[in-house]
C-alpha cells in the first residue's frame, strides 16, 4: 500500500494569503499530478455514508473520472444492490449474468469474469443487481466474513491505480466489508443538518474496523456535496463540520446542480458529458486534491 501522507499544516501555509474558500480556509490550488510510470499496486477506497442521498454514486462515478483523466487506472466497484453506479455508466443491471454478488458468494470464481469495460477510457466497473441484497444473510455464516471483499479485490488491485467501492447507504456487512478491504475512506456528506448528525455514528463504525479488523484504515476526508453558497444553511452546516473535523475535510465542495443528473441519465461522467462544467472542474479539483493528500498515486 502507498504511504498515506498529508501534512496539513504543511499545505495550509503555503496558500494563507489566498482568498476564502467555501470551507472558510484559504483557498488552495493543487498541482496538476505527475504522470505514473506505472501501475498498480491500487490503492482501495471505500465512498461511504450510512445515510442516502448524499451523492455518494456521483462522486465515485466522477471522481473516477477525474482520476482516470490524469491517467489513473480505476475500478469502480457497485456495491449497492441498486445498481445505480453501474446504470449511470450504461450497464444494464437487470441483464447481468454474474455481478460482484458472484465474486462474494464463489472463492471460486476470477473476478476479472465480471469486471466490464466502460465507455471512459481507464476506467472499469464491477457491476452489481439486486442479487446483492442477498449477501448480508448468506455471509453472516461464513467464516472471514467480513474479508470477502478483500480476498477477491487482492486478485486485480495489482492492475488498478485507484479501486473506489460505491457503498450502499447503510452500516451492515456489506460496509464492514468494504472497510475491511480499503485503504482509506471517503465520507460525501450533503450540506444539510440531517446528514451532519449521523456523520458521528459512521466515524465511530470506522473506528471500530480500526480497531478489529483493519489497523491501517485512514479517513481520506469529508466531501462537502449538494452545496449552495447562497444560502445561509449550507453554510452554516459547512461551517459546523470544518469545525468539528478540521483538515479531514476537503478544501473542494461540490455544488448541486442540474448537470449531474442530466449526466447520469446519458450514462456518463459529468467530465465527458459537460467537460466544461464547473461540476467536472470540481471533480477534476477532488482528484488532484486526494493524489497531493496521498490518497491516490
Amino acid at each position: 500500500m502507498r504511504k498515506h501522507v498529508a501534512d496539513s499544516q504543511q499545505r495550509l501555509d503555503i496558500a494563507a494569503d489566498a482568498p476564502l474558500g467555501p470551507t472558510g480556509r484559504p483557498h488552495r490550488e493543487y498541482p496538476e499530478p505527475a504522470p505514473l510510470d506505472g501501475h498498480g499496486p491500487a490503492r482501495i477506497i471505500a465512498m461511504v455514508n450510512q445515510k442516502g442521498g448524499v451523492g455518494k454514486t456521483t462522486s465515485s462515478i466522477n471522481l473516477g473520472a477525474a482520476l482516470a483523466g490524469y491517467g489513473r487506472r480505476v475500478l469502480l466497484v457497485d456495491f449497492d444492490p441498486q445498481g445505480a453506479l453501474s446504470v449511470g455508466l450504461g450497464i444494464n443491471p437487470n441483464a447481468l449474468e454474474k455481478s460482484v454478488y458472484n465474486v462474494l458468494m464463489s472463492a471460486r470464481l476470477d473476478p476479472h469474469e465480471v469486471i466490464h469495460e466502460t465507455a471512459v477510457d481507464n476506467i472499469d466497473v464491477m457491476p452489481a443487481n439486486i442479487d446483492l441484497s442477498a449477501a448480508e444473510i448468506q455471509l453472516v455464516g461464513e467464516v472471514a466474513r467480513e474479508q470477502v471483499l478483500a480476498r477477491a479485490l487482492s486478485k486485480v488491485a495489482d492492475e488498478y491505480d485507484v479501486v473506489l467501492v460505491d457503498c450502499q447507504p447503510s452500516l451492515g456487512l456489506l460496509t464492514v466489508n468494504a472497510l475491511t478491504a480499503a485503504h482509506g475512506v471517503i465520507i460525501p456528506l450533503e450540506t444539510e443538518f440531517f446528514a451532519l448528525r449521523g456523520v458521528a455514528l459512521l466515524v465511530e463504525t470506522i473506528e471500530k474496523v480500526q480497531d478489529r479488523l483493519n489497523p491501517s484504515l485512514t479517513i481520506d476526508g469529508i466531501l462537502a456535496t449538494m452545496f449552495d453558497g447562497r444560502t445561509l444553511h449550507s453554510r452554516e452546516v459547512i461551517a459546523s463540520v470544518v469545525d468539528a473535523f478540521g483538515e479531514t475535510v476537503f478544501d473542494t465542495v461540490i455544488n448541486r446542480t442540474v448537470k449531474f443528473p442530466d449526466a447520469t441519465v446519458a450514462a456518463e461522467p459529468i467530465t465527458t458529458f459537460a467537460p466544461t462544467h464547473k461540476g467536472a472542474d470540481s471533480y477534476r479539483s477532488l482528484a488532484r486534491e486526494l493524489i497531493a493528500r496521498g490518497g491516490s498515486p
